[in-house]
């Protein structure tokens, strides 16, 4: 039994920060990733479950701390979430779970035949792709739960971007007529 985990290839990336860390309110900065999994995939959705157990009976003493029991895993907060209930008005989430990876360290990247992504501009929110992600226990000022670590990401295939920015080689794709 393992906390870790590789998405399938259908995943969409969303949010993709995988080149600089950022600091959310003043916090630690992170390299962070947003993936968007389709429900339809079901054997990764039954293996991110699975994991997130493991984590959870891991990190069984974490999450009790100084209380006499242990929070029920119903009770604390999951990194799974679905993107129907939690994001409706968001069509890249419609019939999709999504979880948010982070980590301190910068991911790995690299494209399908395992190669290192060294132009930036390959990687962007709206991408398909793999991550390795693994699920571990926390209990950091009282909030208690399991989080997902963001390990190293593989680029399958270019998808639309999302945040409804256009590419420029989109917008210059028309030959119109030009005043020279």
């Amino acid at each position: 039994m393992t906390t870790k985990i590789v998405t399938g290839p259908n995943t969409r990336w969303s949010y993709a920060n995988v080149w600089e860390p950022k600091a959310i309110e003043g916090g630690t900065p992170k390299y962070s990733v947003s993936l968007i999994i389709p429900k339809s995939d079901t054997e990764i959705i039954a293996k991110i479950k699975k994991a997130i157990g493991v984590a959870y009976e891991e990190g069984e003493a974490r999450l009790k701390g100084n209380s006499k029991t242990v929070p029920p895993l119903s009770t604390i907060k999951t990194p799974l979430r679905d993107g129907d209930t939690e994001r409706p008005d968001d069509p890249a989430y419609e019939s999709a779970y999504f979880i948010n990876a982070n980590s301190t360290t910068a991911p790995g990247v690299v494209d399908a035949d395992r190669q290192e992504i060294l132009t930036r501009g390959e990687v962007y929110s709206g991408v398909y792709g793999r991550a390795s992600i693994n699920f571990y226990a926390f209990n950091t000022n009282g909030n208690k739960g399991i989080a997902c670590g963001l390990n190293n990401l593989q680029k399958i295939r270019d998808g639309e971007p999302l945040g409804g920015r256009s590419r420029a080689e989109d917008d210059f794709a028309e030959d119109e007529d030009f005043l020279f």
